[in-house]
């Protein structure tokens, strides 16, 4: 840490500097910063921040039929083409289920010696990106009519 940072935390309470020189020499791993990005690259990408800044309907489900509850700024016409809850979470899925299959993709090329297991693991990642893109695309039309 550099000399402004320790007297900054010297100054500090006791637990509170404690605690800000633990997450300041904190060095999280690799892998483990790279499912962050991820993770938060599929929230962006399937559209969670459009999903938490926006007013959209509150959607109940009774068994038999959707039940939507829309606020007084909402357009009844117009919402149901807009985003739900549910839209986020199945588009964030489809994007991670692409993003596993490219990367078991690239993973076969790495066992060009047990041409088998390279053969494998390139169908499930081709397999998984086809299924991925067709429900992606599905989904698309479905909401587009």
């Amino acid at each position: 840490m550099t000399k402004r940072i320790k007297r900054e935390a010297a100054s500090m309470s006791n637990p509170l500097s404690r605690w800000y020189r633990r997450i300041s020499d904190a060095k999280p791993s690799s892998a483990a910063f790279i499912v962050v990005v991820v993770a938060f690259s599929t929230f962006l990408l399937g559209g969670g921040l459009f999903q938490i800044v926006s007013q959209t309907p509150l959607t109940l489900y009774d068994g038999s039929k959707f039940y939507f509850i829309y606020s007084n700024d909402l357009d009844p016409g117009n919402a149901l083409s807009g985003q739900l809850g549910m839209d986020v979470v199945i588009s964030s899925m489809l994007y991670v289920f692409g993003l596993v299959g490219l990367l078991l993709m690239y993973q076969s090329t790495k066992s060009a010696y047990k041409p088998r297991n390279a053969y494998m693991t390139l169908i499930v990642g081709v397999t998984l990106v086809a299924f991925a893109y067709i429900f992606i695309e599905a989904v698309i039309r479905l909401k587009t009519g």
